[in-house]
């Protein structure tokens, strides 16, 4: 028995290793992309990770929660209006914001710019379907009611009502009811 196991913590066989132009794209319309990194299943459920990036003021997640997990976000260039509970802020390069679970959010690239950002969810959730699934929402090659089956699967439950017109009202749109991006 490893020290580690001794400790209770699991046995790992080896480091998870992601070369840069290795993972698997998932374009978005409006120019920006999901980069797929880190699968539950790649971390024997410690974390799940992708790269998101969003073309100018685009919505990258409209409002949802996870029930199990807390999610992290790293601005690595740009700057993203994230709805936290309600309240509205705006996170620039650098800048770091991180979800429990329950807490509602969304978030998008600020108006008039775009954003790179490095998502991590903790524990790890198998989400690469999710996000394949969402690229081709985006593209109209599928419809959001799809995923609604799927929300205990990939822990994204989606919220609409006032939570959305809130959020569409915060990025200047007077339409409620569009669908989620992410």
């Amino acid at each position: 028995m490893t020290e580690q196991e001794a400790l209770g913590a699991p046995a790992r066989t080896g480091a998870l290793i992601v070369r840069a132009g290795s993972a698997e794209h998932v374009p978005l319309p409006h120019g920006g992309g999901f980069d797929l990194l880190a699968d539950g299943a790649d971390t024997g459920g410690a974390l799940g990770a992708n790269g998101l990036t969003l073309g100018a003021g685009a919505d990258g997640a409209r409002p949802h929660f996870h029930a199990r997990s807390t999610e992290l976000f790293h601005v690595l260039d740009g700057a993203v209006d994230f709805s936290l509970a309600g309240g509205m802020t705006t996170v620039t390069r650098g800048g770091l914001v991180v979800i429990p679970p329950g807490m509602p959010h969304a978030f998008g690239a600020a108006a008039g710019a775009t954003a790179a950002l490095l998502a991590v969810l903790t524990p790890g959730v198998d989400r690469f379907g999710y996000f394949r699934a969402l690229g081709r929402v985006q593209h109209g090659l599928d419809t959001f009611d799809s995923l609604l089956p799927e929300q205990d699967r990939y822990d994204v439950h989606f919220l609409g009502g006032a939570d959305a017109a809130a959020w569409d009202e915060a990025r200047g749109r007077a339409t409620p009811g569009r669908a989620p991006s992410r």
